[in-house]
């Protein structure tokens, strides 16, 4: 009795493995990593009078990226931007962008974007569609973003690196001060990320 009792626990756990182990092995190919936002930058332009480009960045921002190599389906990725840290290399513009005008960061301090689908296009490009937030307005983007490279940072620690650049137009965002001639409404942003792994 003792031994058919012990059959069927073995069993049990058996048929428990082989369920446990599909769940386990998709998990394992899950990596996720965290932007390092020291060798990572956020870059913008903006053409300024119809005339020439106005360049500007952001200093502070954080994100994460979720890594499934065999199955980019079941990648993410979440970025948020602190609009407070604009820096265009004039103060007097910087505080006019952080004002009601531009981007009214009192009431609206955070750029957002969450990812809600992934599909590879190529070996080192893939499709990333998304939710992006700014100044309290949600639209849906879709961006490529190439895979940059994977390697090693001073300290050990495993490193990933990606790019992508896109147009959006300002005034989608309710951000629709000067209009009029002074700034244009397409905005070209340029993201390029190193991540460590977690």
């Amino acid at each position: 009795m003792r031994q058919v009792r012990k059959n069927r626990w073995l069993a049990y756990c058996g048929g428990l493995a082989l369920l446990i182990a599909p769940i386990a092995s998709a998990n394992a190919q899950r990596v996720t990593y965290r932007v390092d936002p020291v060798h990572s930058f956020v870059i913008f332009r903006v053409k300024h009078m119809n005339t020439a480009y106005a360049y500007g960045r952001f200093n502070s921002f954080s994100g994460t990226i979720v890594v499934d190599e065999k199955n980019p389906a079941n990648s993410s990725v979440e970025f948020e931007i602190d609009a407070n840290s604009i820096d265009t290399g004039n103060s007097q513009r910087d505080d006019h962008l952080r004002s009601p005008d531009f981007f009214n960061v009192r009431q609206y301090p955070k750029i957002r974007f969450k990812s809600t689908s992934i599909r590879r296009i190529n070996a080192n490009t893939f499709e990333v569609r998304g939710d992006l937030t700014i100044r309290g307005t949600t639209r849906p983007l879709t961006v490529r973003v190439t895979y940059v490279g994977k390697g090693r940072n001073p300290r050990g620690q495993e490193i990933i690196g990606f790019e992508t650049t896109f147009t959006i137009k300002r005034s989608q965002f309710g951000v629709s001060y000067g209009l009029n001639g002074g700034l244009a409404d397409e905005v070209r942003v340029t993201i390029a990320v190193e991540a460590i792994r977690q």
